[in-house]
């Protein structure tokens, strides 16, 4: 279990503490990746991922959430970055970079012969912490069975 504090923001491991709603909302409706996704498949991708919280730090009984990612892994060889966010209105100040930092630095997440993540619009956040554009593609294969989530009306 992971608990870092920087100024008025912690980062935890913690699953206990995901505000699912938070998540769900973020992913669902804001995400370019995940629109639409139905809520039961967000509870089952955290439960079986390593899981990274950001959490404002009103006070030490008020804590709400700003920001998660999640680590698919095995924990010996690979890991996959999911669903990295920060909600607009925390986003600017660093929080990315430090998230970031964090899950690079874990100790449960060290010594992998790769990582992989994908994204639309922010190499510039990742490449400082390695991660490059594909070399060799033609190596990596892909069974896509799905480009989206269909959009409900009723939810």
């Amino acid at each position: 279990m992971l608990q870092n504090l920087k100024d008025n923001f912690i980062i935890s491991t913690e699953k206990n503490k995901i505000d699912t709603a938070t998540v769900y909302n973020f992913l669902s409706k804001e995400s370019y990746w995940a629109k639409n996704i139905f809520l039961d498949l967000v509870l089952k991708s955290i439960e079986g991922s390593f899981c990274f919280g950001i959490y404002k730090n009103e006070n030490s009984n008020c804590n709400f959430q700003v920001g998660f990612a999640r680590v698919i892994t095995d924990y010996t060889t690979f890991g996959y970055l999911a669903d990295v966010f920060i909600l607009d209105k925390y986003r600017g100040i660093g929080l990315s970079k430090w998230l970031m930092e964090e899950i690079m630095q874990h100790p449960q997440l060290q010594g992998f012969r790769s990582w992989m993540l994908g994204t639309r619009d922010a190499h510039s956040l990742y490449e400082k912490f390695g991660f490059k554009c594909l070399q060799n593609s033609e190596r990596i294969m892909r069974l896509g069975l799905r480009e989206g989530y269909p959009e409900l009306t009723n939810r």
